[in-house]
């Protein structure tokens, strides 16, 4: 029987999978764990008042910061993945987005107005250098075991969405209750676990992601066989133009709007020069995209319309979907009744107890199976993996040792509440943290994607256009949830009791949206984009996030207006209507897109 190149991966495996997998999982797991930990505090923490410790921004001044640092770490994936390909190899690319990222946490940790700053640029570039190169990790360790690709996948996006899970869960505890520098402090202290258990277990992928040398570049250029179709000096141009003005717009459109006016880079194009700027940027880039468009075969420009249709309808789910971190947890700060009393008090104890202690024994006993393959080659990187884990596992014990204290359930003697540093408290009292609503997103794609999995592999998976229905279609049923929740607010009012309840069926149908939509997006790009143009294509799509991410933000800003005149049930009304508008759009184009595909499932 012939060995493939990959065989030697599968010698020593976890739960039917390469050992190397759950190096990759953890590392991700702690990156997820900081990026989500810290994203569910910046909202929270810039619009908090001076006494609170915050920033006392306006929430639109919050909302423009927020969507631009979402926009650009998203566009910074190309630039880092580029590097990655051509310079310094995938390996060598995730270490330096770990490093950026950890002193990107330690510098917010810091608090001062120059520290936040710095820290959201380093976070930018090392999320660049980080993301895209994971999962090039993976499918070159798998490249000759296709049929055990998915479910490599599956486990891996379990990392994913544990470390959001717990990042969120514990990075917003600390940052509410505790300070908003142990927040951003914690989500860099593992950021820095993850980067040294990679780095030291990085033997583990044999050649994968090594430096890139001239006989490997060759071997990959020789391998392509599609026509080349290279950018004319013009394209370059129009590259450089619409990327210029774009990057110059996400950062001065905050910066204008923060500083007064007083820093605004189109200021010389008048009032309206934001939008002149980033008009013209867009106009000129889809010039450049009709132009590449135009000069391919018919069949294979089909194709790419169909992806471009697609990245459109991207835009306005993220765009909806982010509201997570932004309005919809300014919504469960200040308009949610989060105190809760009596049975329900007992109920949330133990749900939350729950929730915390099962998903992080069931990931220990993960971490046990990896070190019994890898602890003799492996024991430095092992015994750092494991402190974190301690580390984890003790901060969990204390959150909710503290939940249960300051609810009355547990008496502890003054001692006991100086050595875990809990304040005495002479009210029993449960507040469920702002943040902690975030964590359902995750919990819930644990739980589901199991079920969605079987749907899109029985003789009932609906096409891609239709996925997008549904998905936008969830969508606008978790805006309508919290809108309807809202109806009683009046507008201009500050603060409100809205229950719970409505919150979590946001989560709920926002996250069965994102597994309709999730599984769509990059694959198409895959099966309907040519090896030439895919990097191209995958810029596109990079792009449409981006844009997405940033019009999260747009929409955000809007918030206080459009409460104040109308209501804040109006503002979530109106992403209800928008969600529905493009749900029909990717229903009503399904024909159409269909024949565009030719064929491509």
């Amino acid at each position: 029987m012939s060995q493939n190149s990959t065989d030697q991966f599968f010698k020593s495996t976890v739960l039917g999978h390469p050992a190397g997998l759950f190096v990759l999982f953890f590392t991700e797991m702690w990156e997820r764990f900081s990026f989500y930990g810290m994203r569910s505090l910046l909202i929270l923490f810039l619009t908090a008042s001076f006494t609170d410790g915050g920033w006392e921004w306006s929430r639109e001044n919050a909302s423009a910061l927020f969507g631009s640092y979402v926009g650009l770490v998203y566009l910074s994936t190309m630039l880092g993945g580029y590097f990655a390909d051509r310079i310094i190899g995938f390996r060598w690319a995730v270490v330096v987005g770990a490093v950026l990222m950890t002193l990107g946490h330690a510098s917010m940790a810091i608090e001062t107005e120059f520290s936040i700053y710095l820290g959201l640029i380093l976070l930018v570039f090392g999320n660049g250098f980080f993301k895209p190169n994971m999962t090039s990790i993976i499918s070159e360790m798998y490249k000759d075991r296709p049929d055990k690709k998915d479910g490599a996948y599956t486990l891996f996006y379990m990392g994913v969405n544990a470390g959001a899970f717990f990042g969120i869960l514990l990075c917003g505890y600390l940052g509410e209750k505790v300070g908003w520098s142990y927040g951003f402090g914690l989500a860099g202290i593992f950021m820095f676990f993850g980067m040294l258990q990679f780095w030291l277990s990085q033997n583990i992928f044999g050649d994968i992601g090594l430096k890139p040398t001239p006989e490997s570049k060759a071997k990959a250029e020789s391998s392509d066989t599609d026509k080349r179709n290279p950018f004319t000096l013009i394209d370059l141009i129009l590259i450089a133009v619409s990327a210029l003005l774009g990057l110059l717009w996400i950062i001065n459109d905050p910066a204008s709007k923060i500083s007064g006016g007083k820093v605004d880079i189109f200021g010389f194009l008048g009032d309206n020069g934001n939008n002149i700027a980033i008009l013209t940027a867009l106009g000129t880039f889809i010039v450049l995209l009709v132009s590449r468009l135009l000069r391919y075969s018919q069949i294979t420009r089909e194709k790419m319309i169909a992806v471009t249709f697609f990245a459109f309808l991207t835009i306005f789910f993220w765009a909806i979907f982010e509201q997570s971190p932004n309005s919809l947890t300014i919504f469960a700060s200040d308009y949610t009744n989060r105190v809760l009393e009596g049975s329900w008090s007992t109920f949330f104890l133990i749900i939350n107890s729950l929730i915390t202690v099962v998903p992080l024994a069931i990931i220990t006993w993960v971490l046990y199976l990896l070190f019994k393959q890898t602890f003799k080659n492996y024991a430095v990187a092992n015994v750092i993996l494991s402190t974190s884990f301690v580390i984890i596992w003790g901060i969990a014990i204390w959150m909710l040792i503290k939940d249960f204290y300051s609810a009355g359930y547990l008496m502890l003697s003054d001692s006991t509440l100086e050595f875990l540093k809990i304040e005495k408290v002479t009210k029993p009292i449960t507040e469920v943290p702002a943040t902690w609503f975030s964590t359902l997103n995750s919990l819930f794609i644990i739980s589901l994607a199991p079920l969605f999995s079987k749907w899109w592999e029985s003789k009932y998976n609906p096409s891609a256009n239709v996925k997008y229905g549904i998905g936008m279609g969830l969508l606008a049923l978790g805006m309508a949830c919290v809108a309807i929740g809202a109806t009683g607010i009046e507008p201009g009012a500050k603060t409100a009791s809205v229950s719970m309840i409505w919150l979590i069926l946001v989560y709920l149908f926002h996250t069965m949206g994102e597994l309709c939509i999730s599984p769509v997006g990059l694959s198409y790009v895959s099966k309907l984009v040519p090896a030439r143009m895919i990097a191209f294509m995958f810029g596109v799509w990079y792009l449409a996030v981006a844009i997405g991410m940033k019009g999260a933000g747009k929409f955000g800003e809007n918030i206080d207006k459009i409460a104040n005149e109308h209501g804040l049930s109006y503002f979530f009304w109106m992403l209800t209507i928008v969600s529905i508008v493009i749900a029909v759009i990717a229903v009503v184009m399904s024909p159409v897109i269909k024949k565009l595909m030719h064929g491509v499932k």
